[in-house]
């Protein structure tokens, strides 16, 4: 997961939600929603309503920029010239996540092959991000929990696009290990 969109909730919701000045409970709703669509409208986005690299990069929310296969767009295009890719397409493919495994493993990282903040801190071309933007992206003792119980208000108050009985069985009472990347907290709450 690297694209935050409505029916979603955890920890990189919340830090969204602060940066566009709404009320941050953790829960992506029609709330958030609106205001991340007025915000891509006003700043040349993609007016989708779904916030992924490129919107996190232009809003300086760098530790919640995760590069994965699958993803596209000028971010991707920054981490394939890092790399060394050429052409550079901004297309996140097999040959991407291959470089990024590469990287990874020539500097004694976790080798996964998805870019984030503590692999993209290494790459030429992202001085942006900071120490301060690696620890930021990951969960700690002081990170909070989502409220079960609005989300559970949420979602009653929302149309989910598949209902499912048991959408609350799937909200985790406790935030992922202390360390693990902030990404482990979002839950659907759908």
């Amino acid at each position: 997961m690297s694209m935050l969109r409505k029916g979603l909730s955890g920890e990189p919701v919340r830090i969204l939600q602060q940066k566009l000045g709404v009320e941050a409970d953790g829960i992506f709703g029609g709330g958030t929603d609106a205001a991340l669509r007025a915000y891509q409208s006003q700043n040349g986005l993609d007016a989708d309503g779904i916030a992924g690299p490129d919107t996190f990069t232009q809003m300086g929310l760098h530790e919640l920029v995760l590069l994965q296969k699958g993803n596209r767009g000028e971010t991707v295009k920054k981490l394939q010239a890092g790399l060394g890719i050429s052409p550079a397409d901004g297309i996140f493919g097999a040959g991407t996540e291959k470089a990024v495994r590469e990287f990874q493993a020539s500097k004694s990282l976790d080798v996964d092959g998805i870019a984030g903040p503590q692999t993209l801190g290494l790459v030429d071309g992202f001085g942006e991000i900071t120490q301060e933007v690696i620890a930021a992206s990951v969960v700690t003792e002081n990170t909070q929990p989502v409220d079960t119980a609005a989300v559970q208000a949420a979602a009653a108050n929302e149309t989910p696009p598949d209902a499912h009985p048991s959408f609350v069985a799937k909200i985790e009472d406790k935030v992922a290990s202390v360390g693990k990347s902030i990404w482990n907290t979002v839950k659907s709450i759908f």
